[in-house]
C-alpha cells in the first residue's frame, strides 16, 4: 500500500511563488518516478511535472520555466516549487507515482487528500 501526504498550498496572488512538499511512505521506492498532478472543478486531473528515478524532471508546457520539481530519496519526499504563479494555477495539486500507484486489492488508483493552491489577485 502507499500513504501520500499533500502540503504547502495556500493563497498567492499573482506573481507570487509556493513551495509543495509530498511525503510518501509505504511501496514507494528511489526509483519510482514520482509526479505532481493538478485538477479544477472543471478540468480532468492532468500531469503537471515528473522526476524519474535517475532525476530526471520532466514539465507540461504549461508550467514550463515557471515551476521545478524536486525529490528526497532519503527523505522520500517531493516538492514542487512554483513561481510566477498565475491565476489559471489554481487547482488542487497531488502527488503520486508516473503512472499513478493502482492499488490491485481495492482495484482503484489510490490519490492522497491533494493540497490547495489559489492564485488570486
Amino acid at each position: 500500500q502507499v500513504h501520500l501526504v499533500e502540503s504547502g498550498g495556500g493563497f498567492v496572488q499573482p506573481g507570487g511563488s509556493l513551495r509543495l512538499s509530498c511525503a510518501a511512505s509505504g511501496d514507494i521506492f528511489p526509483a519510482n518516478t514520482m509526479a505532481w498532478y493538478r485538477q479544477t472543478p472543471k478540468k480532468e486531473r492532468e500531469l503537471v511535472a515528473s522526476i524519474s528515478g535517475g532525476f530526471l524532471a520532466e514539465y507540461a508546457d504549461s508550467v514550463k520555466g515557471r515551476f521545478a520539481i524536486s525529490r528526497d530519496k532519503d527523505k522520500n519526499e517531493v516538492y514542487l516549487r512554483m513561481d510566477d504563479l498565475k491565476p489559471e494555477d489554481t487547482a488542487v495539486y497531488f502527488c503520486n507515482t508516473n503512472p499513478p500507484y493502482y492499488n490491485h486489492f481495492q482495484a482503484q488508483t489510490y490519490w492522497g487528500r491533494g493540497t490547495q493552491v489559489t492564485v488570486s489577485s
